[in-house]
């Protein structure tokens, strides 16, 4: 399945979209395509695969894009996808009418991810309340379920206004 990536910001979803649905519907839509994956997705390899209430995971392969200066995998690179799979996991419950972002983040890399291998950054939350989110994530091996890295992470749910 082909995902739309946002061009420009006029791509992207208005407030006025993101407010009208609750998170759960607006991260179906980027699955289904009807809603603008985020640019980052693009950007970094990787793209989203599974929506669940509570659930979220992403697919990506690294590449020497993302490579640091001694050839591996850049940790920043760990980090956008568990960020993303964390805070997008407390997105799919956030009722109509909020928005969320992160706070903060963890990450804990276990072991380096080989170039070109498919992996999966699946996040659950845990608790997603009228002001506070919390997740966990991990990175394994879409093939052999190794793990590569977790992450948790803590976000802000708000009613703008």
């Amino acid at each position: 399945m082909t995902h739309f990536i946002a061009e420009t910001d006029r791509d992207l979803p208005s407030a006025e979209t993101v407010l009208s649905m609750s998170g759960l519907d607006f991260m179906r839509g980027i699955l289904a395509g009807t809603i603008s994956a985020p640019p980052i997705s693009g950007l970094m390899g990787y793209r989203l695969d599974t929506v669940e209430a509570g659930r979220v995971v992403f697919r990506g392969t690294p590449e020497f894009s993302v490579c640091n200066p001694i050839g591996t995998v850049h940790g920043g690179w760990y980090g956008t996808l568990l960020d993303s799979c964390m805070a997008c996991a407390v997105m799919t419950l956030v009722p109509k009418g909020s928005v969320y972002t992160t706070l903060e983040y963890k990450v804990n890399i276990t072991r380096p991810i080989p170039l070109g291998t498919e992996i999966l950054a699946e996040g659950r939350s845990q608790h997603a309340g009228r002001s506070t989110g919390v997740a966990n994530g991990e990175i394994r091996g879409a093939a052999d379920g190794k793990l590569y890295a977790t992450g948790s992470t803590t976000c802000i749910v708000m009613k703008p206004g």
